[in-house]
């Protein structure tokens, strides 16, 4: 009855754990459920090393394979499971990872917006901010029409979550007038009202406002490593002024020695730009990558 070359067992294997982590950690609703159901059919057909469809088909085990199976699978097989576990364990490691960084820096490109509308408010600079209030909109449309549509695992248990995005909306709604042509100063006032919800959404699910800012300092980081690896001291220098800015939001939340180290690395780089050390400054960019990675990867 045994119709499954080893090799198409173990490749059923991995294809079911992909199947399920995808099901368990990214999808939801009538995906997520066919993802199981996949995976199941999958890890069955393994087990038993039979698949109908074959059989219908006519393919038998000596047609997948050329003739008789090697003794050889048998001594691989614990290779292979091995690999299978590391695959279940990494993946799914890497899965609630990426998941909840895709969803911070989504959060972060929408919050950008937010975040200097509310400040061109208190300006009282209406131009400017009309210009982001407008981008502010539709970022914000984009992310809540995917996050009340999509809970992804970092997401999944919170009940309020919808509600809180459609609160934020209200707010949005009322205040549009006063950002356009009403009061600037109430504008301000009122979009201040949307940080708390922000944060709490954050707060129950587990997030720290530290990871947001390690999210959004990250983003900009990247573009003064690259200008570094090029040894463009004129772009470190201008670069600067910004990213130590982005990175102070990171120090109000945790000033360690670790967060201090990103500090030392970002400012020792803009030495080297100022001095003219054009040689030294690929490996200090190194240096400050790597002090952003150690926290990121254990706080963000």
């Amino acid at each position: 009855m045994k119709n499954i070359h080893p090799i198409d067992r173990w490749c059923r294997l991995v294809v079911a754990i992909v199947l399920a982590q995808g099901g368990y950690f990214w999808l939801t609703g009538a995906w997520q459920w066919a993802a199981f159901a996949g995976a199941v059919v999958l890890v069955v057909t393994a087990g038993v090393q039979f698949c109908p469809l074959y059989r219908l088909l006519g393919v038998g085990k000596a047609q997948l394979s050329g003739g008789k199976v090697s003794p050889v699978w048998r001594w691989l097989g614990w290779l292979a499971l091995l690999a299978l576990l590391a695959l279940l364990v990494g993946g799914s490691y890497g899965s609630a990872f990426f998941s909840r960084k895709l969803f911070l820096e989504e959060f972060n490109a929408m919050n950008h917006f937010y975040k200097q509308t509310l400040f061109l408010t208190g300006k009282n600079e209406r131009d400017s901010a009309v210009a982001n209030w407008e981008k502010m909109v539709s970022g914000y449309a984009v992310f809540q029409r995917k996050y009340s549509a999509y809970q992804p695992y970092v997401l999944r248990d919170d009940r309020q979550l919808v509600s809180d995005l459609q609160q934020v909306a209200v707010i949005m709604a009322a205040v549009e007038p006063l950002v356009r042509d009403g009061d600037l100063h109430q504008a301000h006032l009122d979009l201040e009202k949307i940080r708390p919800v922000f944060q709490d959404i954050f707060k129950r699910n587990g997030f720290s406002m530290l990871a947001v800012a390690l999210v959004d300092f990250h983003d900009a980081m990247e573009l003064i490593l690259e200008a570094a690896n090029a040894k463009d001291a004129e772009k470190v220098k201008q670069l600067h002024p910004m990213l130590s800015d982005k990175f102070k939001p990171v120090e109000l939340e945790a000033n360690d020695d670790e967060i201090q180290a990103i500090r030392k690395n970002l400012d020792a780089l803009l030495t080297l730009a100022q001095a003219g050390n054009l040689g030294a400054m690929p490996a200090q960019a190194d240096q400050l990558k790597s002090s952003f990675v150690k926290v990121y990867l254990k706080r963000g």
